[in-house]
């Protein structure tokens, strides 16, 4: 991961006739969502076209307040600033629109309806100048530039706005095709260094509203574009084909999954929604597909639609006044009403003091019949990095039982062994060493059994290690990760510790002697040795991560003989 001792900044450059982009930078983790874990910093991009007109695209959030206005001060006439259009609004952004508006009172803002709703919310008793728009509708700011507009609402962000400018061909974005990274490249040349990041950013941000990306993607389907100017991250311009086609790609893979869970929420300040967000990352993580609904925006007949088809659901509420909010009612009661008691439950939620929410749903569930998949999942506040990953957890293990839940509801195949179940047998027998793969990132330590290792490389000396993709450790393999591989010796002491199930959160280092080594990753003190590894590269290979790690250094700890993983079949551990 990235480690820089680099201040806050804002990078201005042209990027087309009469466009600039703003991009506010900070080098450091920006919040503790899910979406920015590989700790890559991030850019908030803004952009500014000053033709006969003046428009500002998207002004970033509070983080930035301060040195975005400085910057745009030197770059335009506040008197001369004719509109702020925004792809969405929250109240993190709504600060420094707050402060726009001190030097900048006359300036309209261009939204969407449900934007529009929000942001008069936000401002009370204020007068705004607010001019809704909607997919057919245009801005002229002469020069050319006659923007266009396209709706793009997701459960996330239902009041989602992209713009197209037919003069550049740019088309802003948002939070379409962005990545969280820092750095001074602006435009993506050499645009595969950033797979994994976009990669990851999609899986964090859209794998849960795949629906809604691919009608996203429909709508601009027609439209002739240069290049995109997402909310983050560098321009998309020489890998936009590819991404465009991989955006497509995963969003199809996710709508066609076998398991659907509906995931049911609402969000007074923004904490149900990084928790629902963490939980749906571990869905999808483990193969299963997510419909996420924020039961704010949604009509009943959209719930009971999506909960309808599920094979589990979820319900995550905040706690306000001591009560759970109506939308979330409404929505509980179109559950009772629609799906059967056989369907796995979850509940979830955030509170500021005593969480009553949570407790209501927990026991109107269970009273109607329903068995909870996990604990209720109670966060105060802000939810943590340790406790996204407990979310990120308990995601995985709701998608496991759904999975052997139909496994064993399959019916039994009948006759003899087949070709398919020889060659299972044929690659059973390739063996490998048993090891115990531990991994620490800030305050989030984990650790798997492992035996799909190998040496990779002599020069540098480097290793593979095959990893599934529904391993909770799995997201502590990525790019510049470092992690330990403690090699085990005969014996089964250790090697029973670690295959037990784990509950989310759950220490699995509780009762095991370790230290800690030099890349701060814990080594087990009865192994027979460790490496200690920084991850170099990965590759996605149907249902693992292949991942190729430098061996930075390492140690025999014991005397003995590698313990060896032998199987049966190939079609398991």
């Amino acid at each position: 991961m990235l480690q820089t001792t680099k201040k806050k900044d804002v990078q201005v450059v042209i990027i087309a006739e009469d466009t600039k982009v703003l991009r506010s930078r900070t080098w450091d983790r920006l919040k503790f969502e899910v979406e920015y874990s590989l700790q890559k910093g991030t850019t908030a991009n803004s952009y500014l076209i000053q033709a006969e007109k003046t428009v500002v695209i998207d002004p970033p959030g509070e983080s930035f307040t301060t040195n975005y206005l400085e910057s745009l001060q030197i770059r335009l006439d506040w008197h001369r600033l004719d509109y702020v259009i925004l792809g969405h609004f929250n109240a993190n952004r709504g600060a420094t629109l707050k402060a726009l508006l001190t030097v900048a009172p006359q300036v309209t803002f261009v939204c969407s309806n449900p934007a529009a709703l929000t942001l008069k919310d936000y401002f009370k008793d204020e007068e705004l100048k607010i001019k809704i728009v909607k997919g057919e509708d245009t801005l002229d700011l002469g020069g050319g530039h006659q923007l266009q507009f396209i709706t793009t609402p997701t459960p996330k962000w239902p009041d989602g706005l992209m713009t197209y400018d037919p003069q550049t061909q740019i088309l802003f974005t948002d939070k379409f095709f962005g990545a969280h990274v820092c750095g001074d490249q602006v435009a993506d040349e050499g645009w595969s260094v950033y797979s994994e990041d976009r990669r990851f950013y999609y899986d964090c941000l859209h794998a849960a509203q795949a629906k809604q990306a691919l009608s996203t993607l429909e709508k601009i389907s027609q439209l002739t574009v240069k290049f995109y100017a997402p909310g983050h991250g560098p321009m998309v311009r020489y890998g936009m084909m590819e991404l465009t086609s991989l955006y497509r790609k995963w969003s199809q893979e996710q709508s066609s999954r076998d398991l659907n869970v509906a995931l049911l929420y609402a969000s007074a300040y923004g904490n149900t929604a990084t928790v629902a967000q963490a939980i749906a990352r571990g869905l999808t993580k483990a193969g299963v597909a997510v419909e996420s609904i924020n039961c704010e925006v949604a009509t009943s007949e959209e719930i009971k639609e999506v909960v309808e088809k599920c094979d589990g659901f979820i319900v995550g509420s905040p706690t306000l006044g001591g009560h759970a909010p109506t939308q979330i009612q409404t929505a509980l009661g179109i559950v009772l009403n629609t799906v059967s008691k056989d369907k796995l439950a979850g509940v979830f939620g955030s509170f500021g003091w005593s969480g009553e929410a949570i407790d209501f749903l927990e026991s109107r569930l269970k009273d109607a019949g329903y068995k909870l998949g996990f604990e209720p999942i109670r966060v105060k506040f802000k939810p943590d990095d340790v406790m996204i990953q407990t979310c990120k957890e308990t995601g995985i293990d709701f998608a496991q039982a759904l999975i052997k839940s139909k496994k064993l509801r399959a019916p039994k195949p009948s006759g003899g062994g087949s070709g398919s179940d020889r060659t299972a047998q044929a690659v059973g027998r390739v063996v490998g060493s048993l090891c115990v793969m531990s991994a620490k990132r800030e305050n989030v330590t984990s650790a798997m059994l492992a035996s799909w290792v190998s040496q990779a490389t002599f020069n540098p000396p480097g290793i593979t290690i095959a990893v599934a993709k529904d391993r909770a450790l799995e997201s502590l393999t990525h790019t510049g990760d470092k992690f330990v591989l403690n090699i085990l010796a005969e014996g089964k002491q250790l090697r029973k510790h670690f295959q037990k199930s784990f509950a989310p959160g759950e220490d699995r280092f509780a009762g095991v002697e370790t230290k800690e080594a030099n890349n701060g990753c814990p080594v087990l003190t009865g192994a027979l040795a460790y490496l200690e590894c920084k991850v170099a590269n990965r590759m996605e290979c149907g249902d693992h991560w292949l991942v190729y790690a430098v061996v930075e250094n390492g140690q025999v700890l014991n005397d003995g003989v590698t313990a060896v993983h032998f199987r049966k079949s190939g079609s398991h551990y």
